[in-house]
């Protein structure tokens, strides 16, 4: 059932997100909807903000104010509770039909962490398996997994180049 749950946008008045959320935690607790409606978000950011006087300060700030992201499974009944909420104004998406965030969209928002496990480290012989350069042999140079990359150094025309690649686009050479 999971499987078919996606991330949903919905539009609040501004100033509303943390009721909006808030009444829907409630919604699903007290009519049970775990198996419908999994997550609900707020997407923030830390920002540094310069006082008056000079200084600097940290402030979370909402990312998208007046929206609220909820990943759930779209069915007339969850559809009709979010719709409801007081503060909401509706999905994004048309009228009656709402458009859920693509794969790419969620990654970017950072809403949900594909962890990659990596089976080398730096020193290691590694293929490329996507890309311009994939069937290239190259040395693992760096790896910064907060960031997906890897930096391969592969021989080009007599010369080594480093390449940047994310974690997933290499894999160990079997020897």
């Amino acid at each position: 059932m999971a499987e078919s749950a996606k991330w949903y946008v919905a539009h609040t008045y501004s100033g509303y997100e943390n009721a909006v959320k808030t009444a829907i935690e409630k919604f699903v607790a007290n009519r049970h909807l775990e198996d419908k409606i999994f997550d609900i978000q707020i997407p923030m950011e830390n920002v540094t903000e310069v006082t008056e006087e000079g200084k600097t300060k940290e402030v979370e700030r909402k990312v998208f104010p007046g929206y609220v992201l909820v990943k759930m499974i779209m069915t007339d009944d969850t559809w009709h509770l979010i719709r409801n909420i007081r503060g909401v104004t509706g999905f994004v998406g048309s009228a009656n039909n709402p458009i859920p965030l693509t794969e790419e969209e969620v990654q970017a928002l950072g809403m949900e962490k594909h962890e990659i496990v990596v089976l080398y480290n730096v020193g290691d012989q590694v293929k490329i398996t996507d890309g311009p350069l994939a069937t290239f042999i190259g040395t693992v140079d760096e790896i910064d997994a907060e960031k997906n990359k890897v930096c391969v150094v592969v021989s080009m025309f007599g010369r080594e180049t480093p390449v940047e690649l994310e974690l997933d686009q290499v894999e160990v050479v079997d020897k």
